[in-house]
C-alpha cells in the first residue's frame, strides 16, 4: 500500500471513529498518525472527495461525517458505476444514480468550479438536477458530463 492509500484509509477511519468539528482538528489527528505533509486544503479536498458533510451528532455538536448510506467509492471506476444516466429537458440536466449516491456525485460536480458547464446542483437520494451555466449549450454540457463519467 502506498502513502496515498494509507492516507485515504486513515482519513476514513478517523471520520468513522471520532468526531471532528473543524478541518484543523482532522489535520492534527492525521499528523499524530505520521502524515506530516497534510494541510487544511488537502483535508478539504478529501472531505469533498468522500462526500463528507457537517452534521449534528447526538450531543448536537456540528461534526464532519461520511455519508452512512454509501460504501464510499475509493476508485474512479467505482464512482463511474454510481452514475446510471444523464439526460436533459432543454433547461435542466438530470443525472440518475445508484440509491444514496446523488449527494456524493452532486458535491463532486459542485466542487469542479464550472469546468463541466455546471452552474449548480440539487441532489436527492438517486437524482441530481443540474442547472447548466448556459442553457443554450445544454447538449454540450450534457455531453461533457457523459464523457466525464465515462472516463472517470
Amino acid at each position: 500500500m502506498d502513502k496515498q492509500d494509507n492516507l485515504l484509509k486513515a482519513f476514513k477511519t478517523l471520520l468513522k471513529e471520532q468526531s471532528f468539528s473543524s478541518q484543523a482538528d482532522i489535520v492534527d489527528a492525521l499528523k499524530q498518525q505520521g502524515f506530516d505533509n497534510v494541510s487544511q486544503s488537502k483535508v478539504s479536498r478529501l472531505l469533498s472527495r468522500f462526500g463528507a458533510v457537517r452534521a449534528r451528532n447526538a450531543k448536537q455538536d456540528m461534526v464532519y461525517c461520511l455519508p452512512p448510506e454509501l460504501g464510499v467509492p475509493t476508485t474512479e471506476s467505482q464512482l463511474k458505476q454510481l452514475v446510471l444516466s444523464v439526460n436533459n429537458n432543454q433547461s435542466l440536466i438530470v443525472i440518475k444514480t445508484s440509491p444514496g449516491a446523488a449527494q456524493l456525485i452532486a458535491r463532486m460536480l459542485d466542487s469542479l468550479n464550472h469546468d463541466l458547464g455546471v452552474l449548480g446542483t440539487i441532489a436527492g437520494d438517486d437524482t441530481i438536477f443540474i442547472a447548466p451555466i448556459n442553457s443554450q449549450q445544454i447538449h454540450q454540457t450534457q455531453s461533457q458530463l457523459i464523457d466525464f463519467f465515462e472516463t472517470v
